[in-house]
């Protein structure tokens, strides 16, 4: 401790700035469920309803934006599964949901013969629990037998349980898994790799699972064999099956830390490393070939592979150390790889060229790969949605900001659209730009710019600025219902920020704003919203940004470091609290994004831009709007509800809201979704007309 105190010297900071937990006046707000801090919160909430609930706005918006997320008219979007095509629908009758399904022809047709196989709503009230559908891990080929995962109120840990499709009930003493954040696999219809929370010592300090066992039915969870165990320091370690044509292969994937990998092939009764780089990303297995990304340039041999390529390597010749790979993908200064997908006879690969998708099937012949492109309809986003291994047969989607998702099957080669959401508001004379500003270092940083009908560059115009900028994500320009409804129909303008952080043009745009260069995200983004000004599009009075989660941070971080740029805020499920992050939640897991709090090297560079450490009392700041949910299992609430507490006492009035279900996300049902998003744009529209 003491070198440590010294080093902080040393580097001009505060003694106590890596011990701030217990100078924090405002840590019985991280209690997530305790009496104090939930009268908090519903005190917040009822400060926030008041003065928005009352609103003639936020009733219409409510009412329009519910009855978009309601609406019949949407499109099923579907899933293979065992001959049949699955999907989740949600309604004003079914508001927690119903996994139905039905065969592939019908599916085509206008109005497809649904059957019901699952009703969550129904659980939920036999239950008295308010349950959240997180989707089910089918065995395959027949897919039968399925482990359930449902949460209580969405967070991440959800009980498992296995069902019965054929039978459509739960298997009677079949596999159950209590709440946790879970990972199975099926190895066959008695066996599962599993990876759970097995007791004390079994979890990382992230949270997630560190050790995976062999479960066979009928025996005990205790008696469970195990496969493999990871270290307490590293963020987790999962099973996978993967399924193919030719079998099925058992696989673990460890994570020392975001970003690094080992990855275990089964083979008998022992796990052999796949000798791939620690930070590629692996994709899959097809034709016996092994699927990766690389983050880095790697040279196995004579020949050097680029960081952000698509490779393929036989999986015997990986095993014996020749891994001679096929190029499937190799990236550009503006195009990078975005999604990897496989049927019986293709990969399917999608990239984005200057954050526009393109779509292509490659095929592997005695010659080498052929490669076809997909047409789509437009400079807007694309991407496989299902495949089926028995055939070639796949769904796909296009959307862009002024049109609606549009789903495609390509069967034998042939596509046809079988599905198409209507315009769900009015965007006549609506049109979009894409525009680059310059960050303080000279970097270009693209921007997408959604102009309402009748725009006029008079720096008046009410504007809407969202970004991300983390872990590798792009936020591409797809079509937004609600934002269309809510904000374009009403004259609004929409900005959408290709930071660095993000994927947009792949690893390499990533790492550029990791840990110490994380700064650079937060100075792309105001580059952007300078440029928004500088064109007229708006002014400082007039402009708002938005960001959930990382992009919480994003927000939260700009408007402290500019407060002049800015008259409104959204900040959504944020991190805030960068010196205790990593001790809150999955927080730890974070670390190789952001750095460590707890070195003294790393918080030189991770205080420049902490929001909860650097808003100021002589400081004015916008009013801004946090939200978060007390079942956020992923990122505290504890962030949001500190900022506003700190934010608060310092005499800058802000406005706060809590739902109590919804885990890291807008809510649990459409009611609470619409709730939060028309709190939102009223506030938005209140703030920057």
């Amino acid at each position: 401790m003491l070198k440590t105190v010294v080093m902080m010297v040393l580097l001009g900071l505060p003694a106590v700035a890596l011990g701030a937990g217990e100078d924090d006046p405002y840590l019985w707000l991280e209690e997530i469920g305790g009496k104090k801090a939930i009268a908090w919160v519903k005190a917040q909430n009822q400060r926030t309803l008041a003065e928005f609930g009352k609103k003639k706005e936020y009733r219409g918006l409510f009412a329009r934006l519910q009855g978009i997320l309601d609406a019949k008219e949407r499109i099923p979007f579907p899933g293979f599964r065992g001959g049949m095509v699955y999907n989740f629908w949600t309604d004003e009758v079914h508001e927690r949901g119903i996994l139905r399904r039905t065969s592939l022809a019908s599916y085509r047709t206008p109005a497809p013969d649904w059957e019901t196989v699952l009703d969550i709503d129904a659980m939920a009230k036999a239950d008295g629990v308010p349950w959240v559908y997180k989707g089910s891990n089918c065995l395959g080929p027949e897919d039968r037998l399925c482990l359930v995962s449902l949460s209580r109120g969405g967070a991440d840990a959800a009980e498992q349980r296995e069902f019965d499709s054929a039978s459509k009930t739960f298997v009677e003493g079949g596999f159950f898994l209590p709440e946790a954040k879970s990972t199975a696999a099926w190895k066959d219809a008695d066996t599962l790799w599993i990876a759970t929370d097995f007791g004390e010592g079994s979890l990382t300090s992230s949270g997630y699972p560190r050790i995976v066992k062999e479960w066979q039915r009928g025996t005990p969870l205790a008696s469970a064999r195990t496969v493999f165990e990871g270290r307490v320091e590293d963020v987790g370690a999962w099973p996978l099956a993967v399924e193919t044509p030719e079998g099925r292969f058992m696989l673990v994937t460890r994570l020392p830390r975001f970003y690094l990998a080992d990855t275990f092939l089964g083979l008998g009764d022992r796990l052999v490393r796949l000798p791939i780089p620690e930070d590629a990303d692996f994709k899959g297995i097809f034709r016996d070939r092994v699927l990766f990304a690389l983050r880095t340039d790697w040279k196995p041999g004579e020949t050097t592979y680029p960081g952000g390529a698509l490779l393929s390597v036989d999986l015997d010749d990986l095993l014996q150390g020749r891994p001679l790979c096929d190029v499937l993908f190799e990236p550009t200064e503006r195009s990078s790889l975005e999604g990897v997908a496989v049927t019986r006879d293709l990969v399917l690969v999608s990239t984005l060229d200057n954050v526009h998708s393109r779509l292509f099937r490659l095929e592997p012949t005695a010659v080498g790969w052929t490669r076809e492109e997909i047409p789509l309809p437009g400079l807007g986003v694309a991407g496989v949605m299902a495949t089926r291994l028995e055939d070639d047969a796949f769904f796909y989607t296009y959307e862009d900001f002024l049109t609606p998702p549009s789903l495609y099957l390509s069967v034998g080669g042939k596509v046809e659209k079988v599905k198409t959401l209507l315009l769900q508001f009015a965007a006549d004379g609506v049109r979009v730009e894409q525009h680059e500003a310059t960050s303080k270092d000279g970097t270009r940083i693209p921007y997408f710019l959604v102009l309402p009908k009748g725009f006029v560059a008079d720096g008046a115009r009410p504007t809407l600025l969202y970004g991300y900028g983390g872990f590798e994500n792009s936020v591409l320009p797809g079509h937004s219902a609600m934002t269309g409804a809510a904000w374009l129909e009403r004259g609004g303008v929409y900005a959408l920020a290709n930071i660095r952080g993000g994927g947009e043009f792949g690893p390499r745009w990533h790492q550029a704003a990791l840990k110490h260069n994380r700064i650079k995200s937060f100075e792309d983004f105001i580059a952007v919203a300078e440029d928004l000004v500088a064109r007229r599009v708006t002014s400082p009075r007039h402009l708002g940004i938005m960001g959930g989660s990382q992009g919480g941070l994003l927000v939260g971080g700009t408007f402290t470091l500019r407060p002049d740029l800015f008259n409104a805020v959204v900040c959504q499920v944020p991190l805030l609290d960068m010196q205790r992050y990593h001790t809150l939640l999955a927080g730890a897991s974070w670390m190789a994004e952001y750095g460590d709090p707890d070195t003294p090297e790393d918080w030189a560079f991770i205080r420049q831009w902490s929001p909860y450490q650097l808003v100021r009392k002589d400081v004015r700041y916008p009013k801004v709007f946090f939200w978060t949910t007390t079942r956020d299992d992923r990122v505290h609430p504890g962030h949001a509800r500190k900022m506003v507490a700190k934010m608060t006492d310092l005499g800058h009035p802000v406005y706060y809201f809590e739902n109590l279900e919804g885990g890291h996300g807008f809510g649990s049902v459409s009611s609470q979704k619409a709730q939060i998003r028309a709190l939102e744009w009223t506030y938005l529209w209140t703030m920057l007309r």
